[in-house]
């Protein structure tokens, strides 16, 4: 029998996947008072969560302010791709070096996934679950501080895309681009599994820099739909549904 989780850990989390999917835009206020309506929970655990988040990179909480989802410069958002685009690679170098087979029933499994997400028109669930790849594909090169820097600047990448981005359009006519590079991971030719990466961070990285001007939902509204979703995993946690005033 798992044991629940407390409100903080269901908090944490429906922030972060309603950022990272955008249903938060960048400059999005995160009053605690709200946020602690939602989740039963004191400001001092609301203010422990937006910490977090921060670290994450995900909130901007500065003292006496109310803390809002991150918004990238433009300048960072050259810098983070700059960065991704090297860390990518090294990535990739070092899974081939360990390759097994079940390395690419797991990606293919994530890629299911996106794709799944992508023909319910679910598009900013699938762009967090391309996220998600690039993550887990990192996690399997052993290098755990490579899993970090990964994790994080995929998360920097989503707030520039929620910033910066214009809409991803998925050519159904051809094939996931993390298709062909696990073909050629399994196939163990790190020159063409480098390429296509390569080529893969050029596609996001030109949809990252359209300057749009997105519309935003309200906080609580966004978080009554995340809430309720990830607490249903565990129903032995009531939350609060009504939305502070």
């Amino acid at each position: 029998m798992t044991r629940p989780s407390p409100r903080t850990d269901i908090a944490h989390e429906a922030l972060k996947q309603a950022i990272l999917e955008r249903a938060l835009q960048p400059g999005t206020k995160l009053p605690e008072d709200e946020i602690g309506a939602h989740f039963g929970m004191s400001r001092t655990l609301v203010r422990a969560v937006l910490a977090k988040l921060q670290s994450e990179g995900l909130v901007d909480a500065r003292p006496k302010r109310t803390a809002i989802v991150a918004q990238p410069t433009l300048a960072e958002a050259r810098d983070v791709f700059e960065v991704r685009r090297g860390l990518e690679a090294q990535a990739v170098d070092l899974v081939i070096k360990r390759w097994k087979p079940s390395f690419g029933a797991e990606l293919e499994g994530l890629v299911r996934e996106e794709d799944a997400a992508r023909e319910r028109h679910e598009e900013h669930v699938a762009g967090r679950l391309g996220g998600e790849f690039h993550i887990r594909l990192a996690k399997l090169s052993g290098n755990v501080l490579l899993e970090r820097y990964m994790s994080e600047l995929v998360t920097r990448c989503s707030l520039i895309l929620a910033v910066y981005g214009s809409p991803h359009s998925h050519d159904h006519s051809g094939p996931n681009e993390h298709i062909e590079i696990i073909a050629a991971l399994r196939a163990g030719d790190a020159a063409r599994a480098i390429a296509l990466m390569d080529a893969h961070m050029s596609t996001v990285e030109r949809r990252a820099m359209h300057d749009t001007d997105p519309a935003g939902a309200a906080l609580g509204d966004v978080l009554a739909r995340y809430a309720v979703a990830i607490a249903g995993r565990d129903s032995a946690i009531p939350l609060k549904q009504k939305r502070a005033k």
